[in-house]
């Protein structure tokens, strides 16, 4: 008479376990950095699970970047972008990359930053695209529908704008991707945290696709960082 309700608590120990196993393997710290969260007026949503891993969710790495603490390392061929900690270790966040964010490299600052920003099409896309961006050719407010999301930081060389921009956007399956447009894309989640602790002045040093993987591991081993040495930063 016991083996019928032995089986049966087995069964319903089984579907209790079941319940409460996450089929998309994300614990619960790493969906909470992409929940949704208010913003001031604007709720910005979660982002969905299926863009989402416990790889590519930002993550303090170890990373080898001769730099100091503060500075900003992106690496557009990887679609990673770095923020250095100090003692050989970043914060790490995957990135989208368009090709405006593949044409440029080399080093630049951290000029001034936006939250919900106004975005203007470049006279380039109003002339590729006249049907897409020539109705807004004088601009967009910042919201949810901004390309430019709830955050960018404006880059700058010696003083002069580089029309480089690392912001936030509202199409989260762009990241990790190439992007048909804009700069350095990551999802807004993330690109408020980025803004969160970086100050105006901050050195960013964009690698170009040869150097891609530079820093990602100690000088001397094998791979992209031994091809890559250190010493030569000449261009960066």
């Amino acid at each position: 008479m016991f083996r019928p309700l032995l089986l049966a608590v087995a069964a319903l120990s089984l579907a209790a376990c079941a319940e409460i196993t996450d089929p998309t393997g994300l614990s619960p710290e790493t969906r909470a950095l992409y929940a949704p969260v208010q913003d001031g007026d604007i709720l910005v949503p979660g982002v969905p699970d299926q863009y989402i891993t416990e790889e590519t969710a930002r993550q303090e790495v170890a990373y080898f970047a001769p730099h100091a603490p503060g500075t900003i390392i992106v690496d557009p061929g990887a679609k990673r972008l770095y923020r250095l900690m100090g003692d050989n270790r970043a914060m790490r966040y995957v990135v989208g990359v368009a090709q405006a964010g593949r044409g440029f490299s080399g080093e630049a600052n951290v000029a001034f930053q936006r939250d919900w920003p106004y975005w203007t099409p470049t006279a380039n896309m109003v002339r590729r695209d006249p049907e897409l961006y020539g109705p807004i050719r004088n601009g967009k407010p910042g919201g949810l529908e901004n390309p430019l999301g709830a955050r960018a930081l404006y880059l700058y060389r010696n003083g002069r704008d580089t029309l480089y921009r690392i912001h936030g956007t509202s199409e989260p399956s762009s990241i990790g991707k190439q992007a048909s447009s804009g700069c350095i894309r990551m999802f807004n989640q993330d690109a408020m945290h980025l803004a969160e602790t970086t100050p105006n002045g901050t050195r960013v040093i964009v690698l170009p696709d040869s150097a891609s993987g530079r820093w990602a591991a100690p000088a001397g081993t094998m791979g992209v960082a031994a091809s890559n040495p250190l010493e030569d930063t000449s261009t960066l």
